[in-house]
């Protein structure tokens, strides 16, 4: 036995030593040198290299971009910690990715993540390092020439260049990373990408205020028939490579930031001026022989914005390889014939979310109402496209889901401070991620999956002749559980009136004998697998209150906006405002959808037949329901703050102390049962409960990366 231990620990230390000796080599020889310069990556006119082990090694860079949030904080507040950042690249490399994207300084915990992550990993993982442009400077002076938005670029970039080679010490200053920075990651930053997308009237401002001054030479970086905020880019770039090398003898390829509402090429067909009133071309911006690793072009592209990807007439009427039309691949192969260096799509992705706020027409590539599954077919098949078309590589967007986002059509529906605390799935910009945040400590409180057994020791709520009624909640929905005696999913309905406040609500539903005990906001209304929705009272429809009589972009009912009335409504969103096109010359009306119509399926990530966008479940006699918190006009669940009287007080806050939740059954059009609503409360909360699931779409894409490595290794 002692002899069997003594050979093992000789093996164990002769496997260290044997690992210990092959990360010296590959870090050694991971470095190139040329004129006293040192660099880990470069660029030619259409591809991308690592230098590794002694050799220069073509990529498709292929990654995903790392936000700075989770849930219960905000990007400032920088709290995600290292190890959750190591157990983040873990997963990352085990998806076949290589690249991760930051967009700003982080704080030490993220650096050091890397560089112990890349120090225990055979295969390490490389770093595109963002530099943010603050937004708030940019809205209120409009000039990139401004002395206050320039200086600051500039020492932003020496911090993060300090930063990488572990010789930095940040102070503390709330919203922004500090700390002491001693892990030198150089060797894995493969490139800068600067700044951010671009708002047009920015960069209009800057061309107009400086007119005489457009071109700039530097050292390693010049001007050829720039703009004045193109000649902005030039200098910020030149003083980062200026500043590496001199203080480092290091380089590495440089980008900037832009995306489909600035790029270079001519929209006819956009309906809004603002989405292609001006270009930001970094074709203008020239290296010189002493910038060693070169230039490449970074964009943000999206299959469903600008509108432009519906109504661009050559977008629209081109078919891929398959004959399908291809709106996102036409976009590809259009931009790419403008760059003379290789392009990088530094975000490209489709939200799994239940909430909508764009659609493309074309392909169904849509800004949300998007399973999770769908969103990894999606993103697989636009990787695909960008490999296609000889792009330098695609970073997903994004990692995790990020709960503190807005989306323009939810955004006035919420109080902004709190949306850190819940998540909200009807604001798509909260799940762009492969990895979600789902509530509850190990498991969420409920699955919507027609298992009735985690109700079994829950408290009734409300109960009929025929049923009774259970409900719980956890910061994402309200979860409701009916059982019902001879449930015929196909024949009955089973409605579910909710008062969520006492400035709106009916007694009565128009058309119907249906009765209530209170005057009720929202009726859960089963109706069959594929007629089922929630239904708003009209006084208290958010969507037509914003859309007819505040914003009056839809046709105005004045019934509606009787506080007493009868009427209840579809719930909607808002995908578009009314568009004109300007080469077609027609104007579209609003466009809408009903988000308030119930998707059935099961709703458990541990099933095979999981549909992550599963409002309800009927399984036999047993009804599970989950309804989104704003789809019932919470601002915050987590204060339990609602919508107060809209056209007393306008889209607002109020504060409750829970809802009243009733049942009504109805079999052969007749009521057969219903109850005395009964009073739902839970308690307040701002450290909210969640934990990691990686999504389907983890799965399919670390598939397609890998089918791009067997791809690049044929070639």
């Amino acid at each position: 036995m002692k002899k069997f231990l003594s050979v093992i620990i000789a093996l164990m230390i002769i496997i260290l030593s044997i690992w210990k000796f092959g990360y010296i080599v590959r870090n050694k020889l991971s470095t190139y040198k040329e004129e006293d310069i040192s660099f880990v990556s470069k660029v030619d006119s259409k591809n991308f290299y690592i230098y590794d082990i002694g050799k220069w090694k073509k990529q498709f860079v292929k990654g995903v971009n790392i936000g700075a949030a989770k849930p219960g904080t905000f990007p400032g507040e920088l709290a995600i910690t290292k190890e959750e950042y190591k157990r983040w690249f873990k997963y990352i490399g085990e998806m076949n990715a290589d690249y991760v994207r930051v967009y700003t300084t982080l704080k030490p915990s993220f650096y050091e993540a890397l560089y112990e992550y890349n120090r225990e990993s055979i295969k390490p993982i490389y770093l595109f390092q963002g530099l943010w442009i603050n937004e708030e400077n940019i809205s209120k002076i409009k000039n990139a020439e401004d002395s206050k938005i320039k200086l600051q670029a500039k020492e932003d970039i020496k911090a993060l260049i300090d930063i990488i080679h572990g010789k930095a010490e940040l102070p503390e200053k709330r919203g922004y990373a500090s700390g002491v920075y001693k892990k030198d990651v150089s060797s894995y930053v493969a490139g800068w990408i600067l700044g951010i997308e671009w708002d047009p009237d920015f960069v209009i401002n800057t061309d107009e205020i400086n007119t005489k001054g457009s071109s700039y030479e530097g050292k390693y970086l010049y001007t050829k028939g720039a703009s004045p905020f193109e000649k902005f880019l030039c200098e910020i770039g030149d003083y980062a490579i200026d500043y590496e090398t001199a203080n480092y003898k290091m380089q590495r390829p440089t980008s900037f930031t832009n995306w489909v509402t600035t790029d270079m090429l001519a929209h006819p067909n956009e309906p809004l001026p603002k989405e292609d009133k001006v270009s930001v071309n970094t074709e203008h911006i020239k290296r010189k022989e002493a910038f060693k690793p070169g230039l490449f072009a970074s964009y943000h592209i999206y299959p469903y914005y600008p509108d432009l990807m519906n109504y661009q007439h050559d977008y629209a009427n081109y078919k891929d390889p398959d004959g399908k039309t291809n709106t996102y691949r036409a976009y590809l192969k259009d931009l790419i014939k403008k760059h003379t260096v290789p392009v990088l799509v530094a975000e490209f992705g489709i939200p799994a979310s239940r909430g909508s706020a764009h659609v493309n027409i074309h392909m169904g590539f849509n800004q949300g109402d998007v399973d999770e599954k769908s969103q990894g077919e999606m993103n697989k098949f636009m990787l695909q496209n960008i490999y296609d078309e000889g792009y330098m590589g695609g970073l997903v967007f994004t990692w995790q889901d990020e709960w503190f986002k807005r989306t323009w059509n939810t955004m006035d529906l919420d109080i902004p401070e709190r949306r850190a605390y819940w998540s909200n799935p009807q604001t798509n910009e909260q799940e762009f991620g492969v990895l979600a945040f789902d509530p509850g400590k190990k498991d969420s409180v409920c699955y919507v999956d027609g298992d009735p057994k985690e109700w079994e020791d829950s408290k009734l709520l409300a109960k009929g002749n025929d049923f009774s009624l259970y409900a719980k909640q956890d910061e994402k929905y309200l979860y409701l559980y009916a059982k019902i005696d001879n449930f015929n999913i196909d024949k009955d309905k089973f409605l579910i009136p909710i008062d969520v406040t006492d400035n709106s609500g009916s007694y009565t539903m128009k058309d119907t004998q249906v009765k209530f005990q209170r005057p009720v906001d929202f009726i859960v209304y089963i109706d069959g697998k594929s007629n089922s929705r929630v239904l708003v009272h009209s006084y208290y429809d958010a969507f037509y209150y914003l859309y007819a009589k505040q914003l009056n972009m839809i046709e105005r009912n004045l019934e509606y906006e009787k506080k007493q009335n009868n009427i209840f409504n579809p719930i909607y969103l808002c995908l578009n405002k009314e568009l004109f096109l300007p080469q077609d010359k027609i104007t579209l009306p609003l466009s809408k959808y009903e988000t308030g119509r119930l998707t059935f399926g099961d709703g458990n990530p541990k099933h095979d037949k999981y549909n992550s966008l599963t409002d309800f479940n009927v399984n036999g006699d047993n009804i599970e329901i989950r309804i989104p918190w704003q789809l019932i006009n919470f601002m915050d669940p987590s204060t339990k703050k609602v919508m107060n009287d809209l056209y007393v007080n306008g889209i607002s806050p109020k504060a409750v102390n829970g809802i009243y939740i009733g049942g009504i059954h109805i079999a052969n059009n007749k009521n057969i049962s219903s109850n005395e609503m009964g009073y739902f409360s839970w308690n307040n909360w701002n450290i909210p409960s969640y934990h990691e699931r990686l999504k389907p779409s983890y799965y399919i894409l670390k598939d397609a990366f890998k089918y791009i490595d067997q791809l690049i290794i044929v070639k």
